[in-house]
């Protein structure tokens, strides 16, 4: 899709329904990103989620993703105390979560990681400029390589990520023209931004904040493209008015009985317990005599 000069789209997905979703509907790449620690299990941030949580949820992806490349990331805390165990780690996201690729946040710290990771056959997709699991460190969700030499560090923290073997590396919350000047200048790699301009190869966004159902912090880069979260509103509503009115369930939405069934019924239940029955009314009656 680079050599052909195709925008990528990306989208994340934390579940079978947004899964089918991505599949039917033309994205490319699906992300099980560890923004799920917020959108989905009420975390603070993404420090929070465990590996086990992580693959309990790229697994339901898995089952519903099959055309877009299903990538995952790696949970914080799963690859930074050694080689060896973010590969263990990673293994387990591939073989038991079943996906295609892992996500590693960092710059030169994690390049022997990521060249260790692709050596044996997994692929790997970095992330650098604004990285979520250490926005403590950070100060905030802020935009990054806002100066020459934040930007030269961006750079040069691609291209490094890039001869350690990773396929793709997402640039979030950078000025615009240095994502256009990072996609000219990797020979391989393909960019995703996130908040990086229209000049990388492919966007990616969060679900959430793709549909509207997100009701916390709005980044700047972001653009709902739907309003899920009205429609949302309005149905979980329009129910609850249906259940106190008691117009739902209507007589077409319930089920009939045979009026003769529902006379011998009558006869059995009071023989049974020694009491009348009570009678039903004219209009559920009518209803025992029609079909379900």
């Amino acid at each position: 899709m680079r050599e052909a000069g195709k925008p990528i789209a990306m989208l994340t997905a934390y579940d079978y329904p947004t899964a089918r979703a991505c599949e039917a509907h033309g994205v490319d790449i699906t992300l099980v990103g560890d923004s799920l620690a917020q959108v989905c299990l009420g975390y603070d941030d993404t420090t929070r989620l465990t590996l086990d949580e992580m693959l309990h949820h790229i697994r339901a992806v898995a089952r519903g993703s099959r055309t877009p490349l299903l990538v995952a990331d790696m949970p914080f805390g799963t690859y930074h105390a050694s080689t060896e165990d973010a590969i263990r780690n990673a293994v387990r996201i591939v073989r038991e979560g079943g996906a295609e690729a892992v996500k590693l946040e960092g710059g030169l710290e994690i390049v022997d990681t990521v060249r260790r990771l692709t050596r044996i056959g997994i692929p790997v997709m970095a992330h650098v400029g604004l990285l979520p699991q250490r926005h403590v460190m950070l100060s905030g969700y802020r935009a990054q390589a806002r100066d020459a030499a934040g930007a030269l560090d961006v750079l040069q923290s691609a291209l490094a990520l890039e001869d350690a073997g990773a396929f793709a590396v997402v640039l979030e919350a950078i000025p615009h023209a240095l994502g256009t000047h990072i996609t000219r200048k990797l020979q391989r790699a393909v960019t995703i931004g996130i908040g990086a301009g229209a000049g990388t190869d492919g966007q990616v966004l969060v679900w959430d904040d793709m549909v509207g159902t997100w009701d916390g912090h709005q980044a700047k880069f972001v653009r709902r493209f739907a309003d899920v979260r009205t429609e949302v509103e309005r149905g979980v509503k329009g129910y609850v008015q249906a259940v106190r009115e008691r117009t739902f369930p209507a007589l077409s939405e319930s089920y009939g009985m045979p009026k003769a069934e529902w006379e011998r019924f009558e006869q059995l239940a009071a023989g049974a317990g020694g009491e009348e029955v009570e009678t039903v009314d004219s209009v559920a009656r009518v209803d025992l005599e029609g079909k379900e």
